[in-house]
C-alpha cells in the first residue's frame, strides 16, 4: 500500500509538471506580445514544481522525474526495485497529461495544427528554436541535470531546512528553463519529453527522444555519485547510505 501510494502520487505530480508546464508553452504561447513569454513558461514549469513539492512531498518525496529517482538511488536514498516503480508512473502521468493536452487544443474552435505547433516536445537543430546542434544540446541537458539533481539532494539532505526544499527546487527549475528553452525547450527529465514526443506525432521529437533520456541520466548518476561519496554530503548522510 506504501508504494501505490508514492505512485499515485508520482503520477500526479508528473502529470502537473507536463501539463502546467507545457500547458503554458502550447497554450500561453511563448510570444511575449501577446503571450506569456519564454519567462512565463519557465515560471510555469517552476511553480508548478513548487506546489507538488508541497503537495505530495510528504508522501513520495516529489521525484515527479526519472532523473530524479536514478539519482536518488545512486546517492543510495533509495531501492532500484521502488525506482523502477516511481519511472512508471511519472511515464504514465506524462502521457496522460500530454494525450488531455492534446485533446483541449484540439477544441479550439480556431483549429490548432499539432503538427506545427507541437505539444511543448523538446528538440534540437533546424527549424527548433535557438536551432542548437546536437552537442550544445547534449552539454546543456547533462550539465543542467546535474545541477538540478546536485539541488534537490543537496536540499533534502539532513540538516537541510525541509520547509524551503520546495521552493529552492522550483526556483532552480526556473532558472534551467530561463537559460535552457532557447536550446532544448528544457528537458532535464525524460518523463517530461517522452509524452509530448509521443502524442505530438511528430517523427523528428521521437527520433531524439534518446538524448532527452541519456543526458538527464548521465547528470544525475554524476550528482548522486558525489552525495554517495561523500564529497557533497555530511558524515551521517553518508553513513545512512553504506
Amino acid at each position: 500500500m506504501s508504494i501505490l501510494r508514492k505512485m499515485i502520487a508520482e503520477f500526479i505530480g508528473t502529470f502537473t509538471l507536463v501539463f502546467l508546464g507545457c500547458g503554458a508553452a502550447v497554450i500561453a504561447g511563448a510570444d511575449g506580445t501577446t503571450g506569456i513569454g519564454l519567462a512565463g513558461i519557465s515560471f510555469a514549469f517552476g511553480l508548478a514544481l513548487i506546489g507538488m513539492a508541497y503537495g505530495i512531498g510528504p508522501i513520495s518525496g516529489c521525484h515527479i522525474n526519472p532523473a530524479v529517482s536514478l539519482g536518488a538511488v545512486v546517492a543510495g536514498r533509495m531501492s532500484v526495485f521502488e525506482m523502477v516503480r516511481y519511472w512508471i508512473a511519472q511515464v504514465g502521468g506524462a502521457c496522460v497529461a500530454a494525450l488531455l493536452l492534446l485533446i483541449i487544443v484540439k477544441g479550439r474552435m480556431a483549429g490548432y495544427d499539432v503538427g506545427a505547433g507541437g505539444l511543448g516536445q523538446n528538440g534540437w537543430g533546424e527549424g527548433y528554436l535557438g536551432e542548437y546542434t546536437m552537442f550544445s544540446a547534449l552539454v546543456f541537458e547533462i550539465v543542467a541535470t546535474f545541477l538540478f539533481v546536485v539541488v534537490i539532494l543537496g536540499s533534502t539532505s539532513p540538516g537541510t531546512p525541509a520547509a524551503m526544499a520546495g521552493l529552492a527546487i522550483g526556483l532552480m527549475l526556473v532558472v534551467i528553463h530561463l537559460v535552457g528553452i532557447k536550446i532544448t525547450g528544457v528537458s532535464v527529465n525524460p518523463a517530461r519529453s517522452i509524452g509530448p514526443a509521443i502524442f505530438s506525432g511528430n517523427v523528428t521529437a521521437i527520433s531524439q527522444l534518446w538524448l532527452f533520456i541519456v543526458a538527464p541520466a548521465i547528470g544525475a548518476v554524476a550528482a548522486g555519485i558525489l552525495f554517495r561519496g561523500g564529497l557533497l554530503a555530511d558524515r551521517i548522510e553518508v553513513a545512512n547510505a553504506d
